[in-house]
């Protein structure tokens, strides 16, 4: 299937769907009906965001949730938020097998997940297949980027393959289990609090451009018939907890809505940018946003920096000296990021917080200013942009990680005085 936003109806087994009505009095087969609803009931028609999911056995018949382990150190958010350009190394992979679930690390974040605002920001490493165990979040929706290595994720609604290149959005509540085709994988998660993620409005640009619907997929219906005892680890209120389910409960035998998993691939991004002079907002990069309720000011936006020509005459190429009331935590998939001449790897992050300055090192600065201005392609590289309207904290995890780089600051030293006649 593909689309976004759009009604989807998909079954595993012919007939499973109820027609005419959503729970008729007895179901197919028997299956047992429940609605699934990212929204309010009463949310606008066209924010509405639900679906219906016909099961093996109703997803209430559990045990209760106990803390999972300890709480962890990388829950907590620093005690206090700080003005400070922030950089890391990619992390290290684990040095025991290692699963989706247990190589998650939150890394930074903001807002609150228990008043539905914000961000969690995470950064995952795995080195194992999840096997008997599943994982949800009830604190928001996950968009994962993965930077190495696929995954497979095996969701309530079906099966998904994202490879680094792609993204997959598991909406809040969503149960998926995760597989390593490749054997490990690490990459970048944001789990949104607010308003689920949608496409940008286009205003003057038009009906077509940025990231076009028809390339966004979702699953079809998939299930297991498994009376096995499966671990379901959900996050609930910024921490983990954990219950076995006698059964597997991916057992959606089909569903039908609006409120579903799906990938895209980032290659099929429409680029828009200048053909006459200067370097436009990186707005125009934005694929999915979550909006607040300031219009035109976004709880989270998904930001890329994709393959693109420049043609600009008369103008600085890459991204300008910058201070933003807007927070930007950026992340490297592949390739080159080219307002940097070195020190932001695939695999790494920088964080830099509300009106923190920023822009192109000193290498990258000299090397704009003295370029020939010929159309040139910016090419083999991959960078995005997670873009909220709070200042983002870094976990305690991340400010006492080795990757952390204490002389980031460096890399805008060195810049001379110009001469005033």
């Amino acid at each position: 299937m593909s689309g976004f936003g759009n009604h989807f109806a998909t079954e595993a087994v012919a007939g499973a769907l109820p027609q005419g009505q959503n729970s008729p009095q007895k179901t197919p087969f028997g299956l047992y009906a429940e609605q699934l609803s990212g929204t309010a009931f009463t949310a606008p028609r066209s924010e509405n965001r639900r679906s219906w999911l016909y099961r093996l056995r109703p997803s209430a018949n559990h045990p209760p949730y106990r803390p999972y382990g300890e709480p962890r150190e990388t829950e907590h958010f620093a005690r206090r938020a700080s003005p400070n350009r922030l950089r890391w190394d990619p992390q290290p992979w684990p040095a025991a097998a290692t699963d989706f679930v247990d190589g998650m690390v939150r890394w930074a974040g903001n807002g609150s997940p228990l008043d539905q605002i914000g961000t969690s920001i995470h950064l995952y490493g795995a080195t194992a297949s999840m096997k008997h165990r599943c994982f949800y979040s009830a604190d928001g929706e996950m968009l994962i980027v993965p930077q190495e290595g696929g995954l497979t994720l095996i969701t309530e609604m079906g099966v998904i393959d994202a490879k680094p290149g792609e993204i997959a959005v598991i909406p809040r509540g969503v149960r998926f289990r995760v597989e390593l085709p490749g054997g490990k994988a690490r990459g970048y998660i944001c789990e949104n609090h607010g308003a689920s993620f949608r496409l940008p409005d286009l205003g003057p640009i038009g009906s077509n451009g940025l990231a076009n619907a028809r390339d966004f997929q979702t699953p079809v219906a998939a299930f297991e018939d498994l009376d096995e005892p499966t671990e379901v680890i959900q996050r609930y209120g910024g921490t983990l907890w954990t219950t076995t389910f006698n059964h597997s409960p991916l057992d959606v035998v089909a569903w039908h809505g609006n409120l579903a998993p799906f990938k895209y691939d980032l290659a099929r991004f429409n680029t828009m940018n200048t053909v006459s002079y200067d370097h436009p907002d990186p707005s125009i990069f934005t694929v999915l946003t979550s909006p607040s309720d300031t219009p035109g000011t976004a709880n989270c936006d998904f930001v890329i920096f994709p393959p693109r020509w420049m043609v600009a005459e008369h103008t600085f190429r890459p991204p300008w000296f910058h201070r933003n009331v807007m927070s930007e935590f950026m992340g490297l998939i592949h390739g080159a990021y080219d307002a940097k001449a070195g020190g932001f790897a695939p695999g790494g992050a920088s964080l830099h917080n509300c009106m923190s300055g920023h822009g192109p090192d000193q290498a990258s600065y000299e090397g704009a200013v003295k370029a020939e201005l010929k159309p040139h392609k910016i090419d083999n590289t991959m960078a995005f942009m997670f873009e909220t309207r709070l200042p983002i904290l870094p976990t305690a995890a991340a400010m006492q990680s080795p990757s952390c780089q204490l002389d980031y600051d460096d890399c805008w030293t060195g810049f001379e005085k110009p001469q005033l006649p």
